[in-house]
């Protein structure tokens, strides 16, 4: 792997985990983010895992630089050791110029995939056929934080390099949001997914916009991790 993205991955997280109000807190985010235990954080540093838990409960002082730094390169270090998949993911949401707390995940494929495919790592359940049935890529979305803090310029960024792709938009209630914005983004995705519902929960005006903007539709309900998980497997 290049040094260049480990490298600002690095310097991410060390200065988010320095600068927050509440630094164990911030790491256990992280390290919880990257699949890590305490006790292999702990290996890896050569220290007991009691250490690791104080600090992350705050009973043991906020650590200092030096300390976060020696974390944050063990937690790489450990993601290398496994394949780099935590580290490839976020350098491509960082490099795409967003907060990892806005995009989760946001990938192209090598060659374009049926979106049948897609549907199947996530466990989707079709609501609505599109114009077309083959994505390139995809971008997973925290709903609430992308319509609340992205402006609609920033909206297009989404597509990263093309908009032959699925966009997931995770946390979603009923749908309104995501549906409405897409109302005014064009050209649209070849497919949206809502994630954190069922069928009979969707917004009834759903389908019929989705249908309008010739978009595929479709909801999942799987756990948020496990499905980031399978989405890593895709080409």
């Amino acid at each position: 792997m290049t040094a260049a993205p480990r490298d600002d991955l690095a310097r991410r997280i060390a200065g988010e985990i320095t600068l927050s109000d509440d630094p164990g807190a911030t790491l256990r985010k992280w390290r919880t983010d990257f699949d890590i235990s305490q006790t292999a954080l702990a290996e890896q540093l050569d220290v007991s895992s009691s250490v690791v838990s104080d600090y992350e409960s705050g009973r043991r002082e906020s650590p200092g630089i030096g300390v976060i730094r020696r974390m944050v390169e063990a937690l790489l270090d450990i993601d290398e050791a496994r394949g780099g998949s935590r580290i490839r993911q976020y350098a491509r949401v960082l490099s795409a110029g967003f907060e990892s707390d806005i995009v989760q995940d946001l990938r192209e494929y090598p060659t374009s995939i049926p979106l049948d495919s897609f549907y199947d790592a996530i466990g989707a359940t079709p609501i609505v056929d599109g114009d077309q049935d083959r994505i390139s890529g995809h971008t997973v979305i925290n709903s609430i934080q992308a319509i609340t803090r992205l402006s609609s310029e920033e909206f297009y960024r989404l597509y990263g390099q093309s908009t032959s792709r699925a966009l997931l938009f995770t946390g979603v209630t009923r749908g309104e949001s995501p549906l409405v914005a897409m109302r005014v983004v064009t050209p649209t995705p070849n497919a949206v997914i809502l994630h954190g519902l069922t069928e009979d929960e969707l917004w009834e005006h759903a389908p019929s916009l989705a249908t309008i903007d010739g978009f595929a539709l479709a909801v999942t309900n799987r756990d948020l991790d496990e499905m980031l998980e399978d989405l890593r497997k895709l080409p």
